[in-house]
């Protein structure tokens, strides 16, 4: 059985990310001691932050992160993976004005990962802003314009998933921007916000996978 080899990385890189992020979230903010880590008060920038101190002027709290180092590289390799991804996967994605435009989107909220781990929110906080507006709008926006994308461009079950994690995370973007957490925690908002691009992520490279491995299997037939 032989598979095409960039498609298969690609999706593989797709899938990789939202696991990887995840699994830094959880243990870098196990970590944290004195206080404890709490994901409905803090944001995920907390855990790359450098420096321990009172941060934020609107929603002022304590943050120290022992391992912010491998929270940052996670920001950048997730970021990777999700780039490479998209690229090695391009073709698979169909014709298409939307098809074109959302694989944009979702590279430009790809990057803002990056940039969010290459400079922390207390390095250079303009910069990691930049990064997280892309993400919230480019990222999720890239999302909603997949899922809405004419026949042929997505597979049939990949679709409404799409649409449904852009909406959620456009919801939460607007909801974390306007610092209502809904009984989330302003910080669990955030995550709402971020985390729907990963989750796709990692279910459109399985689906793909699973694709490519087909069409190896049809072709060795």
């Amino acid at each position: 059985m032989r598979f095409s080899t960039a498609p298969t990385i690609g999706a593989l890189c797709l899938a990789a990310a939202a696991p990887l992020f995840l699994a830094a979230n959880v243990v870098v903010g196990w970590g944290w001691d004195d206080p404890a880590f709490s994901w409905a008060a803090h944001n995920i920038s907390d855990l790359g932050n450098v420096t321990c101190g009172v941060w934020d002027t609107t929603r002022p709290r304590y943050v120290c992160s022992p391992w912010h180092s491998a929270m940052n590289v996670a920001f950048v390799v997730t970021s990777a993976l999700l780039i490479a991804g998209l690229v090695l996967t391009w073709r698979m994605w169909g014709p298409g004005r939307g098809a074109r435009w959302s694989r944009w989107l979702l590279l430009s909220g790809s990057a803002g990962l990056g940039l969010a781990g290459l400079f922390p929110a207390d390095s250079n906080e303009n910069m990691h802003l930049l990064g997280a507006l892309l993400v919230f709008g480019c990222g999720n926006a890239g999302l909603v314009i997949a899922g809405c994308a004419r026949d042929g461009t997505l597979p049939s079950g990949l679709r409404p998933v799409t649409l449904a994690l852009g909406l959620l995370g456009t919801a939460g973007s607007v909801l974390f921007l306007a610092q209502h957490g809904l009984g989330l925690g302003v910080g669990g908002m955030e995550r709402v916000a971020v985390f729907p691009m990963p989750v796709w992520a990692c279910y459109a490279g399985l689906l793909r996978y699973r694709t490519v491995r087909r069409g190896a299997e049809a072709h060795v037939a």
